[in-house]
């Protein structure tokens, strides 16, 4: 993968390349870009797909120490990367975590359009149980360790206490991992996550609120409809706030809709990118 220095650090990420209109994908916590493997497979053709490896526990490469690393500095990092990368006219989507709805609120202009594809949303933050599971486990000493160790154990994958919570169907355990190899066998990545998690703001998802008011352009949520995670609600309240908000539901899904229908997703994403033109 190529890699970028930003000012909290190195960030790794896949770019498909090519002239067509330009997709960025945000992933969630304990994720890499390998998330998206499937839509970016589906798109690559037609669209420049770019899918970085945020700092959220799956990265390889640790931030720098002294630099803030919290959700609202990966807001602004996201925001860097788009500038550092030069991207115009981007469609940024997001999954799971919302660091895109506060980009779009404060850093709009590279932005020709939002996707958020079941997502924390309003106060639904940190979300369900393994959400507050992984806040509990960054306060208690070791508590990190022990989490990795529990998700690494393949006979527990699919407990909807922890990963298995975010999908109908089994992650091929060559993927999970991936995930998960950083935090079992690196203190500094372990470290990052703590730093993360700790500067959680409650509100901060409640504040962006504000900011999609007024995001005139093109956005369109899609939500799973069996999504354990995520609200259902919320996929409609996201939508009306937008002011050219839409909704779609996807069935037979959980929150990683990238894994349970991709096709599904893929489809979606070409219809609305089109209309963006």
């Amino acid at each position: 993968m190529p890699e970028t220095e930003l000012t909290a650090g190195t960030i790794a990420y896949e770019d498909t390349g090519g002239p067509g209109p330009v997709v960025v994908l945000l992933h969630g916590l304990v994720h890499d870009a390998t998330v998206w493997r499937k839509v970016v497979a589906g798109l690559r053709a037609d669209h420049r797909v770019i899918a970085p490896t945020l700092p959220y526990g799956a990265h390889r490469t640790p931030m720098r120490p002294d630099v803030p690393l919290t959700p609202d500095s990966v807001n602004d990092l996201v925001a860097e990367f788009l500038d550092r990368l030069d991207l115009a006219d981007v469609i940024l989507v997001e999954n799971d975590c919302g660091r895109a709805q506060t980009v779009a609120a404060k850093h709009p202009g590279r932005l020709a359009g939002l996707v958020l594809t079941s997502c924390e949303a309003f106060d639904n933050y940190p979300p369900g149980v393994p959400g507050k599971l992984i806040a509990l486990a960054c306060k208690v000493p070791g508590g990190i360790t022990v989490l990795a160790r529990t998700l690494a154990l393949r006979p527990l994958r699919r407990l909807p206490v922890g990963l298995g919570a975010l999908t109908k169907r089994p992650v091929p355990d060559e993927i999970l991992d991936g995930w998960l190899r950083p935090l079992l066998t690196d203190p500094a990545i372990r470290a990052d996550f703590r730093r993360y998690n700790q500067g959680v703001r409650r509100t901060e998802l409640l504040e962006a609120v504000d900011g999609l008011r007024k995001f005139d352009k093109p956005a369109l949520v899609v939500w799973a409809t069996e999504d354990r995670m995520m609200p259902r609600a919320h996929g409609r309240r996201l939508a009306d706030v937008l002011p050219q908000g839409r909704l779609v539901e996807i069935e037979d899904s959980c929150t990683l809709i990238a894994e349970d229908q991709p096709e599904a997703l893929c489809a979606i994403l070409r219809d609305f990118i089109a209309e963006t033109r």
